[in-house]
C-alpha cells in the first residue's frame, strides 16, 4: 500500500521545488512519521542548495536519509519533528525528532527517531540536531570551570554552543559577530555580545562557527598563549588564508570538530543515538526559543531557502509548518 506525499527537492543548484511522490508502508523495524515541523539548517543547506559542495566532499556531506545525489537532483535536510503514525506500537502517536529531509511524511528505522521529551515544545524540538552538534564540539574541546570562552559566529550552531558553554560553572562567554542585530539574540540567551573589534583577548577557548576564513583568523587572534580554537565551520569550496606570524610563538591549537563522528572522548561509551537523545533533553531550556523564527508554511521552502542562500540573515532558525499540507 502506498500514499501520495510531498517533498522538497533541489532540482539543480539554485533551483528548488516541491514534488509529489509515493510513500510505501513501513516494514519491520520501521516507522512512518507525519511531519509537524521542520527547520532549515541555514549554513549547510545554503551550501547544498547553491551547489557549493566540492565533489571530494559529497559522500561525507550526505544527509542521513538523503535521496538523490549532490549537486542534484537531491532531497536534503535533517531537522524534522513529527508524529509516529504507523510502525512501532511503542512509538505510535508519539512526537519524535528524526534526521529526515523536508517532506510531509517519511519512513525511517524506529531506532533512528528520538522521542521529544515531555515539556519540550515541538517547534523547539527542531533544534535537536543543532544542539547535538554543539554537544559534540563541547566534548571535542570542553569549556572548563572558570574558562574565558569566545564563540565567533552568532549563527544557529554558535548560539547553541554559547548557551551550553555558559552553563559551565564560572565560565565567561562572549558571542562575537559582525552583525550588531545579533546583540539582542545574545542578550536573550544570557550571553555577552561583542563586535569583532571589541572582542575580548586572552581567551582560553574559542569556538569558531562563522563559516568564513576571516572568522577563523579572528579566533586565533583572540587566544591566550597555548589556547585552543575549535573550528566547526565548513567552508565548502572556499579557500582559507590565515595570518600565522604569531602562530609558533603563541603555540595555539586548532582542533576540528564535525558531528558526523562521535567525539573520541565518548566513542565506545555512548552512541550517536545517545548523543541525539541528550540534545533533546537539553532543549527543556526555554532560552532556546529565542533562536526560532515564526513558522512559515512548508510550501514556501523553495523561496525561503533561495533567500537564505543569497545571504539573507533575517531568520536564525526558519521553522516550517506542515499543518494543513
Amino acid at each position: 500500500m502506498t500514499t501520495s506525499e510531498r517533498a522538497f527537492w533541489i532540482r539543480e543548484p539554485g533551483v528548488g521545488e516541491i514534488r509529489t511522490e509515493r510513500l510505501r508502508e513501513p516494514g519491520d523495524g520501521e516507522v512512518r512519521v507525519r511531519t509537524r515541523f521542520s527547520a532549515i539548517s541555514r549554513g549547510t543547506e545554503s551550501l547544498v542548495f547553491s551547489g557549493r559542495v566540492p565533489e571530494s566532499e559529497r559522500a561525507r556531506m550526505r544527509a542521513p536519509f538523503q535521496e538523490g545525489e549532490l549537486p542534484g537532483p537531491v532531497k536534503y535536510g535533517y531537522l524534522n519533528v513529527g508524529i509516529v503514525e504507523a510502525g512501532s506500537e511503542a512509538l505510535q502517536g508519539r512526537p519524535v525528532f528524526s534526521l529526515t529531509p523536508h517532506q510531509t511524511a517519511g519512513i525511517v528505522p524506529a531506532d533512528a527517531v528520538v522521542p521529544v521529551p515531555e515539556g519540550v515544545p515541538l517547534q523547539r524540538a527542531v533544534l535537536t540536531g543543532i544542539v547535538e552538534t554543539a554537544v559534540n564540539v563541547l566534548w571535542d574541546v570542553p569549556a572548563l570551570v572558570g574558562d574565558r570562552v569566545a564563540v565567533v559566529g552568532a549563527g544557529l550552531v554558535g548560539c547553541c554552543i554559547a548557551r551550553l558553554a555558559a552553563r559551565q560553572a564560572g565560565t565567561t562567554v562572549t558571542l562575537v559577530d559582525t552583525d550588531p542585530a545579533r546583540r539582542a539574540m545574545a542578550e536573550a540567551l544570557g550571553i555577552r555580545f561583542a563586535a569583532p573589534d571589541d572582542a575580548p583577548p586572552e581567551q582560553d577557548v574559542v569556538y569558531h562557527a562563522s563559516g568564513h576564513g576571516e572568522g577563523l583568523a579572528l579566533s586565533l587572534g583572540l587566544l591566550r598563549t597555548d589556547g585552543t580554537v575549535a573550528d566547526l565551520s565548513w567552508y565548502g569550496d572556499a579557500l582559507v588564508t590565515l595570518p600565522l606570524g604569531r602562530f609558533h610563538s603563541r603555540r595555539p591549537t586548532i582542533r576540528s570538530s564535525q558531528v558526523g563522528q562521535l567525539a573520541p572522548a565518548r566513542r565506545g561509551v555512548l552512541t550517536a543515538h545517545d548523543r541525539l537523545a541528550l540534545a533533546a533533553r537539553l532543549l527543556i531550556d526555554p532560552a532556546f526559543d529565542a533562536l526560532l523564527s515564526a513558522p512559515r508554511p512548508f510550501t514556501e521552502l523553495p523561496v525561503l531557502l533561495a533567500a537564505a542562500s543569497a545571504g539573507t540573515r533575517e531568520a536564525l532558525c526558519q521553522v516550517l509548518d506542515y499543518e494543513g499540507v
